[in-house]
């Protein structure tokens, strides 16, 4: 056995079973070693931010990692930007980055970089493998660390490493469990719910999952507090069944007004409020100083149990009001942000996993989707474009049993297009709504809010999409994929019923 055969078994027997490759001659000595183990599924994604996308999509799914398989450190920065959005959403995501043999780097070969440097921004754990006896070993402590925290932790593997023979095996891993919550915390935030003046309770990360909703939901029922999920989930179930909650609004100046009206903010799971970027005369923090913050329980605590004990602490027995089923009516005309969710929400099928990242076109449908069937919902964490597509694809291959969409702004998705070959591989069933507003609209939007004077004619040609305009359809032909463009609501319903009906990928086009 080399040391390749003895990282995949070490994962494997972690409970890790998927890679999302995309090798190079560094990585050969593992590329064999996933035939040696024929447990673990390898994917092959086009482009390295594919694969660290669809190990994020995976991740959020199942709670447990899948590894990407990246060629030294430029084609780890190829997936820096999806591994930068999956620490945001705190994924568990394992990369193996093979590197030059140890005898060889010294030389400065044409592919040498300081794979560190680029790797510890987006790692919670990194480390370099220094014999073929200890590759095993440090599988299984990059796999504990990327589930414990979770987040995304970071593996380079020398080649001579690689295919140097061993006879280790590494030890079972021991998975960490999250920490509990201080009585203190709890005894702190149960009084600010209990007590005067109109309370807001944040929540996110796994508090957003169906348990922690139905906590949530008592101790809302309880108490009288309003009940927000941070802006962009990593993953939040919705829908018939579940108690509703509200959104925390995107801009900065709408958070502030919003939080002027409450005098106690508790947050449980989520990071404290900031605005995405810095505007003139905002704060960076929208939180006013007459409103109180209180944390109950960081993102990397136990959230659920933080929940259930302040539940039981203010007395709350009685279950909280959950939605009942409302689907909405098919809309007719001319599409637009509002008639394409409502064509989403009026068709979707019970337990959709929807990735959203249709940017200014998706609002209208999370606000319509609290009483139509059972879906998992997840945004885009981090802010690095050309998630959407990619996270889909994990998501699908982590759930096969259900149906993906991918909401997805046209623009975002050029960033990660090869995702629909990877789905044309698998036989994945993704549904790709395309928002086809030729358009970067919300560079358009940042525009009109900013103090840029002019916004002329460079400016409107750096924010277009229609010169030349782009063929979705024919762009995911050539990728495998079966689609068509629509450009009335009937006709988008009707594309979205064929596409759930049909196994595997399809793409429809939306003209906006």
């Amino acid at each position: 056995m080399n040391g390749a055969e003895a990282l995949v078994r070490a994962a494997r027997a972690a409970g890790v079973d998927v890679c999302f490759a995309n090798p190079g001659t560094t990585e050969l000595h593992l590329v064999g070693a996933l035939d040696a183990v024929p447990e673990m599924r390898a994917v092959l994604g086009l482009f390295e931010g594919v694969c660290t996308g669809a190990a994020d999509g995976y991740g959020r799914m199942t709670d447990r990692p899948a590894l990407t398989l990246l060629h030294l450190g430029p084609g780890f920065a190829n997936g820096i930007a999806n591994l930068h959005n999956a620490k945001r959403a705190r994924t568990p995501v394992v990369n193996l980055i093979g590197d030059h043999a140890t005898w060889h780097v010294g030389v400065d070969p044409p592919l040498a970089s300081d794979i560190e440097s680029l790797a510890r921004p987006v790692s919670a754990w990194y480390r370099k493998s220094s014999s073929a006896d200890g590759v095993a070993a440090d599988a299984a402590e990059a796999i504990a660390a990327a589930t414990g925290t979770p987040g995304v932790a970071t593996l380079a593997i020398p080649s001579d490493c690689a295919w140097g023979e061993t006879s280790a095996v590494a030890a079972a891993v021991a998975l960490p469990e999250f920490p509990l919550v201080s009585s203190d915390a709890i005894q702190r935030a149960a009084e600010v719910l209990e007590g005067d003046g109109p309370r807001m309770l944040l929540l996110g990360g796994r508090a957003l999952r169906d348990e922690g909703l139905r906590w949530a939901a008592r101790i809302q029922a309880k108490t009288g507090c309003r009940v927000f999920c941070e802006t962009f989930p990593a993953r939040l179930e919705r829908g018939t069944g579940l108690p509703a909650v509200e959104r925390l609004p995107y801009f900065p100046d709408q958070v502030l007004e919003l939080l002027k009206s409450f005098e106690h903010l508790v947050i449980a799971g989520a990071d404290e409020p900031v605005a995405f970027f810095g505007y003139p005369g905002i704060p960076s923090r929208p939180i006013p100083a007459s409103c109180q913050v209180t944390e109950l329980s960081l993102p990397t605590e136990n959230i659920i149990n933080a929940l259930q004990a302040v539940a039981e602490e203010v007395g709350a027995n009685a279950d909280g009001p959950t939605a009942a089923l409302s689907v909405p009516a098919r809309p007719s005309g001319e599409l637009n942000p509002v008639s394409l969710g409502t064509a989403i929400l009026a068709t979707q099928p019970d337990g959709l996993i929807v990735m959203d990242e249709a940017a200014t076109s998706g609002l209208p449908f999370l606000l319509g989707s609290v009483g139509v069937p059972r879906f998992s919902y997840l945004t885009l964490t981090g802010g690095a474009i050309g998630q959407g597509l990619p996270c889909a694809t994990g998501a699908a291959i982590a759930c096969p049993d259900r149906r993906v969409l991918a909401f997805q702004a046209d623009g975002s998705g050029l960033y990660t297009l090869q995702s629909l070959w990877t789905q044309a591989r698998e036989g994945l069933n993704v549904t790709t709504v395309i928002c086809a507003n030729r358009l970067y609209r919300i560079l358009r939007i940042e525009l009109d809010r900013s103090d840029v004077s002019g916004a002329g004619e460079k400016a409107q040609a750096l924010t277009d999409l229609g010169s030349p305009e782009l063929d979705w359809v024919a762009l995911a032909k050539g990728f495998g994929v079966p689609g068509e463009r629509v450009a009335t609501a009937e006709d988008l319903c009707a594309a979205l019923e064929r596409s759930y009906a049909t196994p595997g990928p399809y793409l429809i086009e939306a003209v906006l």
